[in-house]
């Protein structure tokens, strides 16, 4: 396998952690990109085979730093975690998630993919989610910009198509990595305590999102295989199975 020198945002923990360590196992070049120095820090010192960095992506600085690097895989895995009522949420945190998991993904892909059309290959890994095809109730705020997540992969598969350039994602469902748990646990703060009917629907969204979560070890593998593929699929589904499932749902909500 040839080694390719692999841009891994969100890598601090959860899957980008994950995908950063194995794919250096695999002989690759792994630039393991955190929100904050103190990250990037500590996980040097954890996994000296990292290259580590300080990469804030609503931070068009640090993003514009990137594009010098010769990056021949990136994988946008950063991501924020906001479910709230619409009617409630701050519109600062609107706002706040969107900058993270919408934004500063295009913004990386405009600081690197120019670099992958002058040399004329390269890969672009968008992990997207299961919340990218459905939504309910409290989760909006996050489907909202995983639903942006999907048109902008699709988007740009076929735009760079023609100059040798890659693009692909992955939607996991509920793996457990700590990120849905933080996420569902702020949903409490933004519901009055006299809305039974919404602190109702709370709890049914934590029934079914916090129960009887996966290991993230198969989608940091999911990953790692992209990343080092001839050729991807557009889309990659995970766990193996959840498509059928999705198909019902969907269909049940028409």
């Amino acid at each position: 396998m040839t080694q390719r020198t692999i841009l891994i945002t969100g890598a601090g923990s959860g899957f980008g952690k994950g995908a950063a360590i194995e794919l250096a196992a695999r002989g690759h070049a792994v630039i393991a990109a955190t929100e904050t120095r103190e990250q990037a820090d500590a996980l040097a010192a954890e996994h000296p085979e990292l290259t580590t960095m300080k990469l804030d992506v609503t931070s068009s600085d640090d993003i514009a730093a990137t594009a010098d690097l010769g990056v021949d895989v990136l994988i946008n895995n950063a991501g924020m975690g906001v479910m709230a009522p619409m009617i409630t949420v701050p519109m600062a945190k609107v706002r706040a998630i969107f900058d993270v998991n919408v934004f500063g993904m295009v913004e990386m892909c405009q600081a690197i993919a120019p670099g992958m059309i002058e040399r004329g290959s390269g890969r672009i890994i968008n992990v997207s989610s299961i919340a990218g095809m459905l939504a309910s109730p409290l989760t909006s705020p996050y489907c909202m910009t995983k639903h942006a997540v999907e048109a902008f992969t699709k988007s740009l598969r076929g735009e760079l198509a023609p100059h040798g350039v890659d693009v692909c994602k992955v939607n996991p469902g509920p793996y457990n990595t700590g990120f849905n748990d933080r996420m569902v646990d702020g949903i409490t703060e933004h519901i009055a305590a006299g809305d039974e009917a919404t602190h109702a629907a709370n709890q049914m969204i934590r029934d079914i999102v916090l129960t009887d979560q996966l290991d993230p070890n198969d989608v940091v593998l999911a990953l790692a295989n992209l990343a080092e593929a001839d050729e991807t699929p557009m889309e990659t589904l995970l766990p193996e199975g959840i498509g059928e499932l999705l198909t019902a749902m969907l269909e049940a909500e028409s």
